[in-house]
């Protein structure tokens, strides 16, 4: 209600008795209605100026009524729900209780002076002696207006603190004996300084908080006295009714001021917390409003002046690449969608960078680049020839593919030419006839001239699948690029992940066409027998249509998502082994085995490439190291035994070291190394000739195994003890087959005992023990059946087994001998411990004849049987007298068993 309004209904009301005029600031402590039954502030405006000289003479009015105002020792007492006034307060109340507009009506009858004391709780309707606090304030009723819902709206003046005593009634209101509790003011510099620290912190909470009005402040800085500044400020303060009301209650004026400084720093606190937090968050606003407003102009300031924005330079420049790229039509429509989406995105956008880098992958990808030279099959051979020594196997294979791939676009290029020229010639052939059909005839074509071979090199370390890989691609003039698949458990490895992830990349066929930048490589599919599988997926099966000839050219990587042409790569495989390969993996693939090398060869390998390869790796001159092949055959018998040539290339390495050490101190060249002074260079001898040492009694056998680093010799030796069981013992890490084998040659000894020469009851009553040595290295495979009979038969008959022998094959129970597999590293594992005479299935001959170098087969002999009578025949020695006594009494614990056993036959048969 204005000013005026109020200066109207005053005219009009009954005004009973006369009041000083007081004036009432501008903002004043909202009551809640229910005060005194429906009791609310009534808010007066008035100017600013006259806010801050009225709030001086109210409180000086203030201090002058008090000093000659007589406190009746009863008063009316008027209970306010959530409400305290202070002294020095002037604030408007609404009264509509009944017994509260008649002790209005009263006291306006007489000295106008009534108690205002806050209610304990206000959902207390009618509050009585024990629902109000004992502590309250006489005020002067100064104006009041009756309402014409049959309320009043008075304004109060707040004199002095007063303590209510006992109650003289109860109905109609409430009257009390009272009390003056002036406060207890102390007059000191520390008083002072928290008095200005209070008006500071009011000052500054002000500023901040929009309910309060700035003349008030003002207003606060004249103030002299401590009470005055704690009761005022309190008053336009927003505070609990408790801390209000203690506030009033206490009695010195510091005390008060104490708390009020700490109320008020903890609420300044708060509010500049909050202003802090509204401040920073309408400045991130406005930056990104300003940025794209900013953005925005300097859009309409490039277009005026007929510049590209950056924005719009990428998408021309995408939008170039994509012309250029000379992608298939599926790919093209994709590519250009994408790129209308991305006009339309803002930077900003987490999109607008996905579809970026997914874009310029597209165009990246060698959709129609390719490098492969004409094909020369002469040049081809010779870069073969000159990058590995024999493998005639493997080139010959290389150079056949080649071949039919020339006469594949040879025989198409004169097709072409022959329909053109028909075309030409006959009349009456529309070109719009053929042309439906010439499409897919042209594809169809294309795509088997393209289609490549899937090749696997599979044979033990060393020996040269990797640099093969490097040779073909040097021979068809292509790049070359090498994927390692070993350990890799994830199928998104291969095919990639979905651009729905964050941080989704396509899979390594993609990354290495990107690389290379040519649709036709050659990649090398590094050790492919050693992919994993677990919850993320199966790499070997998403390997399944990349590897296929029939469907790679329709590759879909999951990030890519469109179809890429994988027929003109050359993919070729390497591994170890063939069993970890699955099934359908190894069907799609054409293996070549590399088996290893002869001595011969390791010796030309390490005369041509290694030894080359290590004097230029150590800073040597070919002049400066002169080695002899002998040196090199040492080298490669006595300190190093494997199928391939790495570890021959390393004590090559080690050797040249050494030499430039000398060099290096001052030694003279040219040095020469011979084979005995290799120990000087390279220690001691590592590897010997042991076989013929470990056959020294019967018993003992020299067997051959295949292992994925190539062939092994193996010492199988048997022993037999008394034993009623009879009982058959295995040891040395078998598997399964060999366990099989044991036991199934055991069974054919003893069933065959007569025929071989051996007493009918052999092993009766005896333990027979097989062990193969070797540490516990897992042994297994179906090659070891010859020499497990062979073993038992030299155990039972006393005749020791031929050193120089070894031998390999499978047998059945009637003594028939099966072929096995891994012929050439069986051979060469003999020809590497010094072993000549090897027996071999006689249905493996033909394998040895393919597969083994001639020269090697020259110094070899080989026994093929198809009996294991022949297997004894050719493995067992002929004793003389003299020896089979000197074995008896060697093996005196067995021998008398054995003559009680022949005697007993012996009587048996009489």
């Amino acid at each position: 209600m204005d000013k005026e309004h109020t200066n109207q209904e005053l005219e009009n009301e009954e005004l009973l008795g006369e009041a000083p005029p007081l004036t009432v600031p501008d903002a004043i402590e909202h009551t809640d209605e229910e005060g005194i039954n429906s009791d609310t502030t009534m808010p007066v405006h008035q100017n600013e100026e006259d806010e801050i000289e009225e709030s001086d003479a109210v409180g000086k009015a203030a201090e002058n009524d008090v000093d000659r105002l007589s406190i009746p020792d009863v008063l009316p007492v008027l209970p306010l729900k959530d409400t305290v006034i202070y002294p020095f307060a002037v604030q408007p109340l609404g009264v509509g209780q009944e017994r509260s507009i008649r002790l209005i009506d009263e006291v306006m009858r007489g000295n106008r002076l009534v108690v205002l004391v806050a209610q304990k709780s206000a959902e207390i309707e009618q509050a009585g002696p024990d629902d109000i606090f004992r502590i309250g304030t006489v005020s002067r009723v100064a104006r009041m207006i009756r309402m014409p819902d049959g309320t009043i709206q008075i304004i109060v003046q707040g004199l002095e603190r007063v303590a209510i005593g006992e109650f003289t009634q109860e109905k109609p209101y409430l009257a009390a004996h009272v009390t003056l509790k002036p406060d207890t003011q102390e007059e000191d510099n520390e008083t002072e300084a928290i008095k200005r620290n209070v008006v500071s912190y009011f000052q500054r909470l002000v500023a901040l908080v929009q309910n309060v009005p700035e003349g008030v402040a003002a207003a606060t800085l004249n103030l002299e006295e401590p009470r005055q500044v704690v009761y005022v400020i309190a008053t336009f303060v927003q505070m609990e009714l408790e801390l209000r009301q203690n506030l009033l209650e206490l009695d010195s004026v510091r005390a008060k001021l104490e708390n009020l400084s700490s109320f008020l720093s903890h609420e300044l606190e708060i509010f500049e917390l909050g202003k802090k937090i509204q401040t920073s968050a309408q400045e991130e606003m406005g930056k990104v409003q300003r940025e794209y407003l900013l953005r925005e102009q300097l859009k309409a300031i490039q277009r005026e002046l007929g510049e590209e924005s950056e924005e719009q330079a990428t998408v021309n420049e995408l939008r170039r690449k994509i012309d250029e790229a000379k992608m298939p039509e599926e790919a093209l429509k994709e590519a250009n969608r994408e790129l209308s989406r991305l006009e339309k995105l803002p930077t900003v956008s987490p999109e607008y960078s996905i579809i970026r880098t997914y874009v310029e992958l597209l165009t990246s990808l060698p959709w129609s680049k390719s490098t492969g030279e004409k094909i020369n099959v002469p040049h081809a051979r010779q870069v073969l020839d000159q990058d590995h020594y024999d493998l005639e196997k493997v080139k010959d294979r290389i150079l056949e593919y080649l071949a039919v791939r020339r006469l594949k676009e040879e025989r198409l290029a004169e097709q072409t030419q022959r329909g053109k020229e028909m075309a030409t010639i006959e009349e009456g052939v529309e070109i719009e006839d053929i042309r439906p059909t010439q499409p897919l005839q042209s594809q169809e074509a294309l795509r088997q001239i393209n289609r490549e071979p899937i090749l696997c090199f599979v044979g033990p370390p060393g020996v040269g699948k990797t640099s093969l890989g490097q040779s073909i691609a040097r021979a068809l003039g292509r790049k070359f690029a090498r994927m390692s698949l070993g350990g890799i458990r994830d199928e998104a490895e291969i095919r990639g992940h979905r651009r729905t992830y964050i941080g989704a990349m396509p899979g390594r066929i993609i990354q290495t066409l990107r690389r290379v930048e040519a649709n036709d490589p050659v990649i090398m599919l590094d050790e492919v027998d050693k992919v994993g599988a677990d919850w993320r997926g199966d790499p070997s099966s998403a390997l399944l249509e990349v590897l296929d000839p029939e469907q790679n050219y329709n590759f879909r990587d999951n990030y890519l998502d469109l179809a890429f042409d994988l027929s003109r790569v050359m993919f070729i495989a390497t591994g170890n082994s063939l069993e970890p390969i699955p099934a359908a993996l190894r069907d799609r693939m054409e293996i070549l085995e590399l088996s290893g090398y002869t001595e011969e060869q390791k010796l030309h390998i390490a005369r041509n490439y290694l030894l080359p390869k290590q004097l230029e790796a150590n800073g040597l001159r070919k002049d400066e190291l002169t080695v002899d092949d002998e040196t090199l055959r040492r080298i490669a018998r006595d300190y190093t035994r494997e199928a391939g040539v790495r570890n021959l290339e390393r004590e090559i390495g080690s050797l040249c070291r050494k030499v430039a050490k000398q060099i290096a101190e001052g030694r003279e060249t040219p040095i020469t190394v011979t084979a005995e002074q290799l120990p000087e260079y390279l220690g001691r001898q590592r590897f010997f000739a042991e076989a013929a040492e470990r056959i020294d009694r019967p018993g003992i056998a020299t067997g051959l195994t295949w292992t994925p680093v190539g062939g092994e010799i193996i010492f199988i030796e048997a022993a037999a003890m008394p034993g009623r069981e009879g009982q058959l013992t295995l040891t040395g890490q078998l598997g399964d087959v060999m366990k099989e084998s044991a036991t199934a040659a055991l069974s054919y000894v003893r069933s065959n005992a007569v025929a071989l020469g051996l007493p009918q009851n052999v092993f009766e009553n005896q333990n027979v023990h097989i062990h193969v040595p070797a540490g516990a290295i897992p042994k297994d495979g179906p090659s070891a059946g010859v020499t497990m009979v062979t073993v038992l038969v030299s155990l039972a008959s006393g005749r020791r087994v031929r050193s120089d022998v070894a031998m390999t094959g499978e047998i059945t129970l009637r003594g028939k001998v099966l072929p096995i597999g891994g012929v050439k590293e069986k051979v060469l594992a003999a020809y590497r411990s010094g072993i000549r005479t090897v027996i071999l299935p006689k249905k493996n001959e033909q394998d040895l004849l393919e597969d083994l170098p001639k020269e090697l087969r020259e110094q070899m002999r080989f026994v093929f049987v198809t009996d294991i009578r022949e297997v004894l025949n050719a493995a067992l020695e002929d004793g003389s007298e003299k020896e089979a006594k000197g074995k008896e009494e060697a093996n005196s614990h067995e021998r008398p068993k054995r003559r009680r056993t022949e005697k007993a036959v012996a009587k048996a048969e009489r």
